[in-house]
């Protein structure tokens, strides 16, 4: 750790996996309810512990790229964060923000917008929160020695993504108009500016894990990231079209969408390149194996299963089914979530001095998380089928093909099961570090 001010990454860190534990736990009341469970149904009805399972993703990692932009962006700038007391203030806004909301969907209020349903008075603190957090971290660039390539596009990413939230705070009368400004949140973060901020923490984990040149990894990855970039956001039109736009969008979304599959292709081989190439024999290797995991998995989930599901021919019967949810699982566990977690194994020695990373927990959380997403997304793959052919094609009403779902939704809920238990494993490792302290002050790594 080489200055003190990182140490406020490591309490950002803790909030995400405390918010992911508790997402987890309202997957499993959807899961059971998949199955005919749903027990719970009086007390958190499904469309509540939908919100709020969807919902609990969002803040928790964008607490996770905060966390890692109040690591990268001091080193980066060879500087102390200009103000600890406000990166302070801005986690215990977001936290109190986030627990609201959460209590919100439980009272009905929110705005009933799928993937924005955060009641419109907390957007505006949404929106306060990172202003805060933004200008924390430009002043701390403009004050630094230097201006690096990654702490920029880093920077820009978590912009871009702050004023790409803004077009989803205006409503509108018309329902097509209301749908096509919803996706530039939805869709255009996902696929469009977080991919700026994965390229930049990519970028900056494979420098200090793999010991290839800054200028070699930067210069490449960036171009992956840029053609990632480009092709996503005209992708989203396989989006527009059935909200209502003219059918252009279709060809337009159908053939952007296509190319994804290339792009994050080429990010994956090239991640695994560089860690071969890489002449340092960094000790912390699980960290790079979440590193070169994520680049594999994101290709997966982002790129094969978004291309698998959105080429307009096919996309005409999965819209809106379950293989949704196949491909949105997968692509925000192997894009982000994966990213988050890499961020965390690599910082925990630096900001603890303690090397927990040889713990058989570490390697076995790891493993055991990833069997079980694959396992979580072949039975959504097989629910979805199911639901197509049986909704779609066959015509029976949505209900009815629910109840045929639930034997399927059984698989769903062991693979999450098994998916859980490595999470968990994290969390004991991370628990394991303790509290961060100025052991390692002043060296890095």
């Amino acid at each position: 750790m080489k200055y003190k001010s990182q140490k406020i990454a490591w309490y950002f860190f803790a909030a995400c996996m405390g918010l992911f534990l508790l997402q987890l736990v309202y997957g499993f009341i959807m899961g059971f309810a998949h199955m005919g469970m749903d027990g719970l149904h009086d007390i958190i009805p499904f469309n509540a512990a939908s919100a709020t399972h969807k919902n609990l993703l969002v803040v928790w990692l964008l607490a996770g790229f905060m966390g890692a932009a109040y690591w990268i962006i001091p080193e980066e700038s060879g500087r102390e964060l200009w103000s600890i007391k406000l990166a302070w203030v801005q986690l215990a806004s977001l936290l109190l923000v986030g627990v609201t909301a959460v209590i919100g969907f439980h009272l009905n209020w929110w705005e009933g917008r799928k993937f924005l349903e955060i009641p419109r008075e907390l957007d505006f603190l949404v929106v306060v929160n990172v202003l805060a957090f933004l200008f924390n971290l430009l002043m701390t660039i403009w004050k630094g020695k230097r201006i690096t390539t990654t702490a920029s596009v880093l920077f820009f990413g978590l912009l871009s993504a702050a004023l790409l939230y803004l077009p989803g705070m205006i409503t509108f009368d018309n329902i097509v108009f209301d749908s096509f400004f919803r996706w530039w949140v939805v869709h255009l973060w996902v696929e469009g500016v977080w991919e700026l901020i994965m390229g930049a923490i990519m970028s900056y984990l494979l420098i200090k894990l793999t010991g290839v040149d800054r200028e070699v990894i930067e210069k490449w990855l960036y171009i992956i990231v840029g053609f990632t970039f480009l092709s996503g956001i005209l992708g989203t039109g396989h989006h527009y079209y059935y909200t209502g736009a003219p059918g252009y969008w279709l060809m337009i979304g159908g053939i952007f969408s296509a190319l994804e599959p290339l792009a994050f292709l080429g990010m994956a081989m090239y991640a695994i390149a560089m860690a071969r190439k890489g002449g340092r024999k960094h000790p912390n290797k699980i960290a790079l194996t979440w590193t070169i995991g994520c680049a594999v998995m994101s290709f997966v989930g982002a790129g094969f299963l978004g291309f698998a599901h959105t080429l307009p021919s096919v996309n005409m019967y999965t819209h809106g089914t379950l293989i949704t949810g196949m491909h949105g699982h997968m692509a925000f566990w192997g894009a982000y979530a994966m990213l988050i977690l890499a961020m965390i194994a690599y910082v925990l020695p630096q900001v603890t001095g303690r090397k927990r990373y040889t713990d058989w927990k570490a390697e076995w959380a790891f493993w055991t998380s990833n069997i079980g997403m694959t396992g979580m997304v072949g039975a959504f793959a097989v629910m979805g089928v199911v639901q197509v052919y049986l909704e779609r094609k066959g015509g029976m009403d949505f209900l009815e093909v629910q109840e045929q779902l639930h034997v399927h939704a059984a698989g769903l809920v062991i693979a999450a099961a098994l998916f859980t238990m490595g999470i968990v494993l994290f969390f004991m490792n991370f628990c394991s570090y303790g509290m961060p302290n100025d052991e390692t002050l002043g060296q890095e790594d």
